[in-house]
């Protein structure tokens, strides 16, 4: 399957799923682990699972807002989903948030998409967009010791509350680094990550070379992502 006009599909449907999302930005619930879940990542998971459901058979689908620890993934197709990262940011009425999503074939990487439909941004395999440079490293915002000392280190860093913003910067190289010191779940970065080496950046999860593997849900992953810039200098 070419997974490159249904990535643009999906991209197409949140655009067109984009006022019932806003709509449901304020019914907010409280996860046991003291972060929030809103009606609208709830919506719009069930909007894109049915989707890809009607167009993959037998699709293990992977998302945030349903996954159940243990379940057992099959060696068919498979879809992991963030329908809304940097939910913390959403439900406060920014605009920095996105969504994550990442298509496998068994453990091989089908195709990504990113996507922050509030600034109008998309990025998928086989259409990255690409700047020049710079000096920024943006950094996870669940705090960790490295990220102090990082802060306080670099002449530029950003703290942004989302991944999928951090990683969509540092593959097109508006970040020069990201880097996750605590860890994240798959469906936070596995998308991020794909596209990141589909991009020549420079990719370690769990501080280790990333070769293109499937990142397992039931476990957090941690990154660190360097862009490339002598890959497309202009």
């Amino acid at each position: 399957m070419d997974t490159s006009e249904l990535l643009q599909d999906v991209a197409r449907l949140i655009n067109s799923e984009l006022e019932q999302v806003k709509e449901r930005r304020f019914d907010v619930e409280w996860k046991a682990d003291g972060s929030p879940v809103t009606a609208a990542d709830r919506y719009l998971e069930q909007q894109i699972a049915a989707f890809l459901r009607s167009k993959i058979a037998d699709l293990d689908f992977i998302g945030e807002e349903t996954w159940v620890p243990g379940t057992t993934i099959g060696s068919g197709w498979r879809a992991v989903l963030d329908p809304i990262d940097g939910t913390e940011n959403f439900c406060s009425g920014l605009k920095e948030w996105g969504t994550s999503l990442s298509l496998w074939r068994g453990e091989t990487h089908a195709g990504s998409l990113l996507m922050m439909p509030e600034l109008y941004e998309v990025m998928t395999t086989g259409n990255v967009p690409f700047v020049p440079r710079s000096r920024i490293v943006g950094f996870s915002s669940s705090y960790h010791p490295k990220i102090g000392e990082g802060v306080a280190a670099l002449p530029e860093a950003r703290i942004m509350g989302c991944a999928v913003y951090n990683l969509f910067n540092v593959i097109r190289g508006s970040f020069s680094r990201f880097i996750n010191p605590k860890g994240a779940k798959s469906w936070d970065l596995i998308a991020g990550v794909a596209l990141a080496r589909e991009a020549g950046c420079d990719v370690f999860v769990n501080d280790e070379e990333y070769n293109g593997q499937f990142l397992t849900p039931d476990q957090r992953h941690r990154v660190d992502i360097r862009h490339r810039y002598d890959l497309h200098s202009r």
